[in-house]
């Protein structure tokens, strides 16, 4: 199986995120920081996705290991961002609670990642 290979389903997700990341751009034109985002969250995800693709191929452990640590930094930049985009739209309390549940899902993670045996 070649390395780059993909699923059709993982090609018309690309496509899908490649269309609605243009249409965003689109949008916010005139907006360095939505732009910036949206450009951020896409390298983000295309990064997770490379990632994850290696972490299935990776045979030893202290190879998983590096990859687990990238997919779990990258899960939680872009947790993240979508909390620092969110939370500044809602009230303030439920902004502290978007907030709180970014960080329980980043600690999570963390703990299913690292400290699960």
């Amino acid at each position: 199986m070649d390395r780059w290979q993909c699923s059709a389903l993982t090609k018309v997700g690309f496509g899908v995120l490649a269309c609605n990341s243009a249409l965003a751009i689109c949008n916010s034109w005139g907006n360095a920081g939505s732009v910036a985002f949206v450009l951020a969250a896409d390298a983000a995800l295309v990064l997770l996705f490379i990632c994850l693709a290696r972490f299935e191929r990776a045979a030893g452990a202290g190879g998983r290991n590096s990859l687990k640590a990238a997919v779990w930094t990258l899960t939680t930049l872009l947790t993240a961002m979508f909390a620092s985009r969110v939370a500044p739209l809602m009230p303030p309390a439920v902004g502290a609670v978007v907030w709180a549940m970014a960080a329980a899902t980043a600690a999570g993670g963390f703990w299913a990642f690292f400290l699960n045996p």
